[in-house]
């Protein structure tokens, strides 16, 4: 037996294979004595067809599971879509409780039970870029949000003059900033 092997539930991190996250959840969810966190993400994305939501998982390749790894941990590998367990040599590692129950709560904030809804996080003052079109690569100053119709108003000097012009969200580039 290795010196891992507890005999209390707790979370552990899980291997998915590509793309396969949500059907490996669902696959554990049907194990009794098994509680598995998939959060995923919700966007909007431009593509050639227009924009479209796009859901992906917030940690591509893995799914979050508490369960007891003395007695589950057989069921647990051999569940559709699971690569294996997240392992440091013969060590399993087990994810904080309090980490796991923050970033549920951060979800749950949305309404969603595993889904986080993000967009574009834009201020009036920020510095962009347009990135396509006939002014594509005009830097702008945004001057109002109109997040109902996707749209924003920015300041650009064109022609020697300083004009206010309304875009498509999706087309300005947005600079990197850090998470609050």
């Amino acid at each position: 037996m290795r010196n891992d092997v507890t005999n209390e539930p707790a979370w552990y991190c899980l291997k998915t294979q590509t793309k396969r996250e949500a059907i490996a959840a669902a696959h554990l969810r049907e194990l009794e004595g098994v509680t598995v966190f998939c959060p995923m993400l919700r966007y909007r994305k431009a593509t050639r067809r227009g924009k479209i939501w796009w859901v992906e998982a917030l940690f591509p390749g893995y799914v979050l599971a508490r369960f007891t790894l003395a007695s589950d941990e057989r069921a647990v590998m051999y569940s559709q879509g699971v690569r294996g367990l997240v392992r440091f040599g013969d060590k399993v590692p087990t994810v904080a409780d309090d980490f796991v129950e923050a970033l549920r709560q951060e979800v749950a904030k949305q309404g969603a039970e595993e889904v986080l809804t993000v967009g574009p996080r834009i201020v009036e003052g920020e510095e962009v870029e347009l990135a396509h079109g006939p002014l594509g690569g005009a830097r702008a100053t945004v001057v109002e949000v109109l997040p109902a119709r996707e749209r924003v108003k920015v300041l650009l000097e064109f022609l020697g003059r300083e004009q206010i012009i309304e875009v498509d969200l999706f087309s300005l580039l947005l600079p990197r900033k850090p998470l609050p």
